[in-house]
C-alpha cells in the first residue's frame, strides 16, 4: 500500500468535500492511507496540535471552536473581576497566532444563514497557551456574564476534533454565585514554579537571574505587524544569557527556559531561592495612545510612581497574573520589621546603581526614552533582597524601534550593553581573582560592609 505523508493527508482532510457522503466515503479512504488523523508525533506521546480556531453565534449562545488533532478533555470555571472563564486543558500544541483570540466571529441562525450583523455574543477576547508543564489553559473575556453550557471534545465527518466550548448569557447575581462556588471547590490552581539549577557549592561566582516577560497564555503587548512581547523578550533574553555565559564571570539562570507561563510571585520566588545577584525582568510593551514614545527605558521598584506613564505600566505588568487566569497577586512586601525594612532600602539602592549603569551603557549601543529611569510598584521587582530592574527594550507601537528591535546585529548589540552594565555593577565587589561575595545584601551588616568598601 502507498505510503501518504502526514502533510499530504492533513491537506486532503482539509479539502474534503462538503457533502457529508463524499466526506465519508473520503474519510474511508484516507483512513486505510493515512491511519487516524493523529500524526505520528502524537502516537508517541506528543501533544494534540491545534492549528485553527473560529467564534459562532448560534441563537442566543457564543461557540468557540478550537479545531485539535486529538480529543482532549476539558474542564471549564468562572472567576470574577474581571469576568472570564477559564478552560483548562492537558498539554496542547497551539500553533495560531495569539493574536486569533480578536477575530470577529461568523454568525449564523438557525439553520446556518448568515445573520445581518456579526457580533462578538458574549466573547470580547480569549487567549491561549501553555500554563505550566503538561498543561494548557484557555482565558476567554466575557463581555456579559455568561453560563459555559458545554466544553467538550468532537469528532468531525473529516476524522478531526474540535474543542466547542458553548456559552450562553446568565444575569449578573447568578455569574457571581456560581464563580464564588466553583473557586470555593478549586484547589490554588498556580502552575509549578520553575526550579533554580544547582551549582557547585564552590561556584562563588555571581548569580545573574534574566527575567523572559510574559509566555504561555500570557503573549504579552502585539505590535506592529506580527511582533509578539512574549517571543521576542525571550529570544533577546537567550542572548543576553550566552554573552554572559561565554565571558565565565558569571552563573546566568533564566526564570523560563519555553513558552510557558510563570506567575510574578514564582519569578520573584525563583531569584530568591536561586540567591540571586542581580534580576533583569526584560520587557517591550506597546503605547497605544502616544504612538511616538520610543527608546528603551529602565524601571525600578518604588511605592510611588515616578509618573503616569509608569504607574500605568506597572497596573498592566502587574495584572499579567489575572490575564492567565490566575486570582490575585499577594504583595508581600509590607513587612512591619525594622530588618527588613533596612535590607528592602539597601536592595533599591543597589538597584537604582546599576539602573544608572545601565543606562550609560545603553545610551552608547542603542535608543534610549526621552525619561530612561522611571520607578513603580512593578511586583515582579519587590523581591527585598535581590536587586532589580526592569528593562523594557523599546515599544512595540513604534515602528522604529521594532526595526532595530528585529535585527540580529542590534540585539547582540544591545545584549553587549547590558553585559558591560553588568561588569560595572559587580567591578567594586569582585576581586583580581574573579571571586564574587556573598549574596548582595543579605542583611543589614552585608549591605553596610558593601556600602564601606
Amino acid at each position: 500500500m502507498p505510503q501518504i505523508s502526514p502533510e499530504s493527508c492533513d491537506t486532503a482532510r482539509r479539502r474534503a468535500p462538503v457533502s457529508s457522503l463524499a466526506r465519508l466515503a473520503l474519510g474511508l479512504v484516507l483512513a486505510a492511507l493515512c491511519g487516524s488523523p493523529a500524526s505520528a508525533r502524537e502516537e508517541a506521546g506528543a501533544p494534540p496540535v491545534s492549528t485553527s480556531a473560529h467564534i459562532d453565534l448560534v441563537l442566543d449562545q457564543t461557540r468557540l471552536v478550537f479545531d485539535l488533532s486529538s480529543p482532549v478533555e476539558a474542564d471549564a470555571f468562572v472567576m470574577v473581576d474581571p469576568d472570564r472563564v477559564i478552560i483548562d486543558l492537558p498539554e496542547v500544541n497551539f500553533q495560531l497566532d495569539p493574536r486569533a483570540g480578536q477575530t470577529q466571529p461568523r454568525t449564523r441562525g438557525r439553520r446556518g444563514a448568515p445573520a445581518p450583523k456579526a457580533t462578538t455574543g458574549v466573547i470580547s477576547s480569549y487567549r491561549f497557551g501553555l500554563f505550566a508543564p503538561g498543561k494548557s489553559r484557555i482565558v476567554i473575556d466575557l463581555a456579559k456574564p455568561a453560563r459555559v453550557v458545554r466544553a467538550i471534545t468532537e469528532a468531525g465527518p473529516d476524522g478531526r476534533h474540535r474543542l466547542q466550548i458553548d456559552l450562553a448569557p446568565i444575569d449578573a447575581a447568578t455569574f457571581r454565585r456560581t464563580a464564588r462556588a466553583t473557586v470555593r471547590d478549586l484547589p490554588v490552581d498556580r502552575p509549578a514554579a520553575a526550579k533554580p539549577e544547582a551549582t557547585a557549592a564552590a561556584d562563588a561566582r555571581p548569580l545573574v537571574v534574566i527575567d523572559p516577560g510574559h509566555g504561555g497564555i500570557d503573549s504579552g503587548a502585539q505590535g506592529i505587524g506580527s511582533v509578539i512581547e512574549k517571543t521576542l523578550v525571550f529570544d533577546f533574553s537567550k542572548i543576553l544569557e550566552g554573552q554572559l555565559k561565554e565571558s565565565g564571570k558569571y552563573r546566568v539562570q533564566l526564570t523560563r527556559n519555553a513558552d510557558v507561563f510563570v506567575s510574578l510571585a514564582d519569578r520573584v520566588k525563583f531569584a530568591r531561592d536561586a540567591n540571586a545577584a542581580l534580576f533583569i525582568s526584560i520587557h517591550a510593551d506597546t503605547i497605544s495612545e502616544a504612538a511616538g514614545v520610543s527608546g528603551a527605558t529602565v524601571y525600578t521598584v518604588s511605592d510611588k510612581a515616578s509618573d503616569a506613564q509608569a504607574a500605568k505600566l506597572a497596573e498592566k505588568e502587574n495584572d499579567a497574573d489575572s490575564a492567565a487566569g490566575l486570582g490575585g497577586t499577594e504583595d508581600g512586601a509590607d513587612v512591619s520589621d525594622i530588618l527588613f525594612d533596612l535590607t528592602r532600602r539597601e536592595t533599591r539602592a543597589y538597584s537604582h546603581v546599576f539602573a544608572r549603569s545601565l543606562v550609560n551603557y545603553w545610551s552608547q549601543a542603542g535608543r534610549l526614552n526621552k525619561n530612561p529611569m522611571r520607578s513603580a510598584g512593578f511586583l515582579v521587582l519587590k523581591a527585598p533582597d535581590v536587586p532589580s530592574v526592569l528593562l523594557e527594550l523599546g515599544y512595540l507601537s513604534s515602528e522604529k524601534d521594532i526595526a532595530a528591535l528585529m535585527k540580529p546585529q542590534w540585539r547582540e548589540k544591545a545584549a553587549g550593553a547590558i553585559a558591560e552594565a553588568i561588569d560595572k555593577f559587580f567591578a567594586p565587589r569582585i576581586g583580581a581573582g574573579d571571586a564574587a561575595p556573598e549574596r548582595l545584601p543579605d542583611g543589614v551588616a552585608a549591605a553596610k560592609s558593601e556600602q564601606q568598601r
